[in-house]
């Protein structure tokens, strides 16, 4: 009785460990994306900052932005979904904008805040948007830039980037910037399916659970036969 017993306690266990660990990449892929990626020189675009997370579990409170020097003007989107709040630098420009979310957001759905940008001509190759992500426990801060040569995706808490160039220069990453435009009006799962990374953390994380579910079936038809 007592193999039994420690036979089926330690399949579950183990299932359940699978099941988090491969279900850990999933995790771990969240971030705060921005829309489209790519603006021309001297151009204007509206920018959509996305997510599809809390901290943790907490739902989402509010988004603070802070603006990256380049730009001449910014004029946040209002909308019946968040109360916004604007800080000026000493020059007049936005430095920050808050986007404070009239019913907090689930940490399982997606959401989304708008501003419209102008570029100056100073405007560098790279503008990254400093994110802190607060929620009604914990705080997210989206703020690490990738050095040269170093891949964003590997930072723990990467900031949304607009890359500035032509879109004939731009290359890829134009392109990446339509296909992020595209994602804004599809459904979180269509977004997820877009991106390779989550995808593949959503299939260890399923297969972590499919693991586990086996595992549970093995304990309990070998509980079964030895209870006969």
């Amino acid at each position: 009785m007592f193999t039994t017993r420690f036979t089926r306690r330690g399949a579950v266990v183990a299932a359940l460990a699978a099941g988090l660990v491969l279900a850990a990449p999933a995790a771990a892929q969240a971030h705060v994306g921005v829309s489209p990626d790519n603006v021309t020189p001297e151009g204007s675009a509206v920018l959509t900052f996305s997510f599809t997370h809390g901290c943790e579990d907490s739902p989402t409170t509010a988004l603070r932005v802070t603006m990256p020097e380049g730009l001449t003007s910014v004029s946040p989107t209002i909308d019946a979904t968040w109360d916004v709040a604007v800080e000026r630098a000493d020059n007049g420009l936005v430095s920050t904008v808050t986007y404070t979310a009239a019913e907090p957001i689930p940490h399982d759905l997606r959401g989304e805040v708008t501003m419209a940008v102008s570029l100056g001509e100073d405007a560098p190759e790279s503008l990254a948007f400093p994110v802190e992500q607060q929620c009604e426990t914990g705080v997210n801060e989206w703020v690490e830039i990738a050095e040269e040569g170093q891949d964003p995706h590997d930072l723990d808490s990467p900031a949304p980037v607009v890359t500035v160039a032509d879109a004939a220069d731009a290359g890829t990453d134009a392109g990446h910037g339509d296909h992020d435009a595209a994602e804004m009006a599809a459904p979180a799962a269509d977004e997820a399916a877009s991106d390779p990374a989550p995808v593949i953390g959503i299939a260890l994380g399923s297969a972590g659970l499919l693991a586990g579910i086996v595992a549970l079936v093995i304990a309990i038809r070998a509980s079964r036969r030895n209870a006969g």
